[in-house]
């Protein structure tokens, strides 16, 4: 690894320079996806670079780059050589982007460029409108990823165990018989090609989509795709896949149900969430439930479906504030969703999205970022908290 910091986990948003447009239009989906899980964007050439007391800076008079402070980007050209490759950047300008390094003070030197990292996944299959990807990382299951995204206002998502083309496939995730053609991922409430509002994170196994579909851009869903932890080491079939029922929960005032795809999926009720199959690896891919400490079934009707239980925010003995991890239940504790966390606090709006929260989880300094669910049409409700320092998995 070219960092001396993890840089594994990644993340993307809308208003980064040069970030793919996802509008009410066909194909615009999977142009971000291209970008974010595949290709990268933002190539900049370097005009001078210099590493000083542990950080290096690469200057550039052509304006503003793609990265933002936390988000990687993937160097080359450098010289000494093992400056090349991914990097996380600390601070960032119009002019440069700086990140931590242990090489000694001195002149970078060579043909120096940088870009936005992609996650790192294949693009193995492709058709009009249709695309097909697939982690690469031995460790999870590498499910194949079909994004259906002919239509305007979304896309329909579906996991299979193998794959020869972009139409055909055997074992699919969820099945013909639980929803055929998948699950519903937004993109706007309207026929259009005004830009929408999206954030993407994810590692080498999992991607997580939040998509404000209303023109507001303040609030939306939040849908993943790929390896959960697993509770047993060596589960084959932890991949899983959540999204809306139908194109109206996803881009609509569609109720409660909008905010449990935050923490909370596989209601059955207009927002699910599947898994490849039961933890005996026998049979097909089932709907499974997310759920969170202190959540009863009661919590996730009416607006608690967002916001948790109505616990104090902050917390009176302590000032805190409650963050817990999202379990998957499917015949018992099945796993966690990797890096986003539930608070079961009722926060209101005291945080906001973007918000950045600095904090130790098991003895790790983490940064989460801040994503406000709720009605896409409707005001923001609720919070999940996004781990963007990585590693999810350990």
């Amino acid at each position: 690894m070219a960092s001396i910091v993890d840089t594994s986990v990644k993340h993307a948003f809308s208003s980064m320079t040069g970030a793919p447009t996802i509008s009410g239009t066909a194909g615009s989906l999977i142009a971000a996806l291209d970008a974010f899980l595949v290709s990268g964007w933002g190539a900049k050439v370097v005009d001078s670079a210099v590493i000083s007391n542990g950080v290096c800076r690469l200057n550039f008079a052509s304006g503003k780059s793609a990265a933002e402070a936390h988000a990687v980007i993937v160097v080359a050209g450098a010289s000494p050589a093992s400056l090349n490759g991914e990097q996380k950047a600390t601070a960032v300008a119009n002019g440069w982007v700086e990140f931590k390094t242990a090489l000694p003070d001195g002149v970078v030197t060579g043909s120096v460029s940088f870009k936005l990292a992609p996650l790192g996944w294949e693009k193995v299959f492709v058709a009009t409108n249709k695309a097909v990807y697939r982690p690469v990382d031995p460790r999870g299951a590498r499910p194949f990823v079909r994004v259906d995204d002919g239509s305007a206002q979304s896309a329909r998502l579906q996991m299979f165990e193998a794959m020869t083309d972009a139409d055909t496939g055997v074992s699919s995730t969820p099945t013909a018989a639980q929803l055929a053609g998948g699950v519903f991922w937004p993109k706007s409430d309207a026929e259009s090609g005004n830009a929408r509002v999206w954030r993407m994170y994810g590692d080498s196994m999992t991607l997580r989509f939040w998509c404000a579909p209303a023109a507001a851009g303040t609030t939306g869903v939040m849908f993943e795709v790929g390896d959960v932890i697993p509770t047993r080491s060596g589960d084959a079939y932890s991949a899983t896949l959540s999204g809306g029922a139908s194109q109206a929960a996803v881009i609509a005032n569609g109720g409660p149900v909008q905010g449990c795809t935050g923490y909370a999926a596989g209601t059955g009720v207009g927002a699910d969430c599947f898994i490849t199959r039961a933890f005996s690896g026998i049979g097909a891919a089932q709907l499974v439930k997310k759920t969170a400490a202190y959540n009863t079934e009661a919590a996730y009707s009416g607006q608690a479906g967002y916001c948790g239980h109505a616990l104090q925010y902050p917390n009176p003995a302590d000032n805190s504030l409650r963050i817990t991890p999202i379990d998957l239940l499917s015949g018992g504790l099945r796993g966690q969703i990797a890096g986003a966390y539930h608070c079961y606090q009722q926060l209101g709006n005291a945080f906001s999205n973007s918000d950045l929260l600095s904090l130790t989880i098991n003895s790790s300094p983490r940064v989460l970022q801040a994503v406000r669910l709720g009605p896409p049409s409707g005001v923001p409700l609720g919070t999940v908290f996004v781990d963007i320092t990585g590693p999810w998995r350990v």
